[in-house]
């Protein structure tokens, strides 16, 4: 019998009690059993309506609901041979999921074990009504990202799509490197802007990036490394597909972005070389990509026995394994000046013998460019989820329509 803790019921209500908190599914029954609190009488008065079993029974599609100080009962009444509880640890933040308890479990086989690496599988292969979903948060996402492409001198915002919440906080930056940024920088004329959010629906996560100057015209400069992400973008979901790497995937967005920065002038030299010696991590310090699910940096990358390669860039990827239909996961390269990067690159003679320095002097405080798709993987290759303005073309005659546009209170 699997005991559950009900976490994924986090944005359902501003009340703990007013929503189920776990369920057991009984493995040879197949039932599933949603245990709620009890309301306490001091809550009544704070309380709008009181649902009753029925609703919760409804609501959550259960076989049964019982209340919390009821469960030592109810469990009794199974006699369930083992409670398989859930612990196990997320390979990307390191942290311990909360095991499910209450008072009484001591009287119980309890296995903690098991559960983790078969919950793991589950949430990694996507069920047709997830992808639904999925599907759903990419198509409101995408559109509120060129809601905000159109927003930048109107000053107004809204919620559209029933999608209350976002999947993380939004990464707002026109600064030197727009990744982990503080968000309180004015819009200038002639600078980028990276926006990097996503909205969650029923618990299903986006995780877009897009990229785009805050005047509605690339300069060539900006065009030039925009177009060398783009291109490795593209070339890499152009080679997804079940059994690859996602370390080659990595590689592969190296070798592209690279030989872009060659024709750029930036760098010179053999290509292989340059691989030899890890310098596309002087450029994209970060992994390729994620799994995407109930979490934006979803669990199963890295199963047990499965151990990261301790390489520049591969070191921060955070999946190792080899791609399966029905995964949903993030493609994200990027190119970015960092001076701390930089600095470390050029003394060391094995990487600067490839840097063009006066060259790559006229980078140095022009951040960065990353562009971030969502796609589920197919029998024979992916599907795109994403749908926002993509080439310097679409992206530029969007804004450029965008500007003709009146803001909202003067229409």
């Amino acid at each position: 019998l699997c005991f559950l803790p009900r976490v994924f019921l986090k944005n359902t209500s501003i009340l703990p009690f007013v929503s189920p908190i776990c369920n057991i599914i009984h493995l040879f029954l197949s039932l599933l059993c949603l245990f709620n609190s009890s309301l306490p009488l001091v809550c009544f008065e704070s309380v709008d309506r009181i649902f009753k079993k029925e609703h919760f029974k409804e609501k959550y599609a259960v076989d049964e609901v019982q209340y919390t100080c009821d469960i030592v009962d109810a469990l009794s009444n199974l006699r369930p041979a083992v409670l398989l509880t859930l612990r196990g640890q997320n390979t990307d933040s390191g942290s311990i999921c909360r095991e499910a308890s209450f008072e009484g479990i001591s009287g119980f086989q309890v296995n903690n074990t098991l559960l983790h690496p078969v919950i793991v599988e589950c949430r990694l292969i996507k069920t047709d009504m997830e992808l639904e979903v999925l599907r759903y948060t990419n198509r409101v996402s995408s559109e509120a990202h060129k809601m905000l492409f159109s927003s930048l001198s109107q000053h107004y915002c809204y919620t559209k799509g029933g999608m209350r919440h976002t999947s993380y906080t939004c990464i707002c930056a026109t600064i030197k490197y727009g990744f982990k940024a503080a968000n309180d920088n004015s819009i200038n004329d002639g600078e980028m802007c990276l926006f990097d959010m996503g909205g969650e629906y029923y618990c299903y996560t986006s995780n877009i990036t897009c990229f785009f100057p805050a005047n509605g015209k690339f300069t060539p400069d900006q065009r030039a490394v925009y177009e060398a992400v783009l291109k490795s973008c593209k070339t890499v979901m152009a080679a997804i597909k079940p059994g690859v790497k996602w370390t080659d995937m990595h590689r592969l967005a190296d070798q592209v972005y690279l030989e872009e920065l060659v024709k750029i002038g930036i760098l010179k030299g053999s290509m292989e070389d340059m691989m030899k010696v890890h310098l596309g991590s002087v450029f994209m310090p970060h992994g390729l990509g994620h799994m995407l699910g109930l979490d934006v940096h979803d669990i199963g990358g890295y199963p047990e026995g499965l151990e990261r390669i301790d390489e520049p860039g591969l070191r921060s990827l955070l999946m190792g394994r080899l791609v399966q239909e029905r995964m949903v996961l993030t493609v994200e390269p990027g190119i970015y000046f960092i001076n701390h990067l930089l600095d470390q690159a050029l003394p060391n003679s094995s990487q600067s013998c490839f840097i063009n320095n006066q060259v790559l002097a006229r980078f140095r405080g022009f951040g960065g460019v990353r562009i971030e798709e969502n796609i589920a993987v197919t029998a024979d290759g992916i599907e795109l989820l994403t749908g926002v303005p993509c080439t310097v073309e679409e992206i530029e005659a969007f804004m450029a329509d965008c500007k003709n546009l009146q803001p909202r209170h003067q229409q």
